[in-house]
């Protein structure tokens, strides 16, 4: 009789301890996935914040060079095409961050354009509107860089810990899949030549 106390007691402790490492391995896993959806959303806010600033700068830029029609519309249709892309947290996968990359980089190519535009109008480069939405441009991208940094960082912490043995093993059971990351576009290492 002693002994079968003894075994159910251990049958016990053994079942609450699996229990209990089941339940912190999903709930850290949760817990990741939580912290890249809500990093993802960063991200998204300050590529909102940069999409906001654009059509003041068209605007200003129009009253300068209003004869710039095409590059105007270029950087508009640009600046649509990119807040289209939209992604859902819970389905960031490789194909749907690749399209939101894509859509990010065709308007940064736009601007691009349309900074090459203002260098034929010194008087428009001179106009205090003008200045002051340059200067909120840059601290936008620079913000862009450090929440697509922060991303990738939270990616990792999430991605390392559902790939890890033996979390591997019921991650795909519970559905924690890998994160893609925000991985910088082909040519990027070069730096654009972008004169204000």
């Amino acid at each position: 009789m002693k002994k079968i106390g003894i075994a159910i007691v251990i049958i016990v402790i053994l079942g609450f301890a699996g229990y209990s490492y089941f339940k912190g391995m999903y709930n850290t896993m949760v817990v990741n996935s939580e912290n890249v959806s809500a990093k993802w959303s960063q991200v998204e806010n300050v590529y909102q914040r940069r999409a906001d600033l654009i059509p003041n700068l068209v605007n200003t830029v129009k009253g300068y060079a209003s004869h710039e029609k095409e590059t105007l519309e270029g950087v508009i249709e640009a600046r649509a095409k990119a807040t289209s892309v939209n992604i859902n947290p819970g389905n960031l996968n490789a194909a749907s961050m690749q399209a939101f990359q894509q859509a990010q980089q065709g308007l940064s190519g736009a601007l691009s354009k349309l900074m090459v535009v203002v260098e034929r109008y010194p008087e428009l480069k001179a106009n205090q509107n003008f200045l002051e939405l340059q200067a909120q441009l840059e601290g936008t991208e620079n913000r862009i860089a450090v929440e697509r940094r922060k991303f990738n960082e939270t990616t990792k912490v999430y991605n390392t810990y559902i790939k890890l043995f033996p979390k591997n093993m019921f991650a795909g059971m519970f559905g924690f899949e890998p994160k893609p990351y925000f991985e910088a576009q082909k040519g990027s290492e070069k730096v654009p030549e972008v004169k204000f």
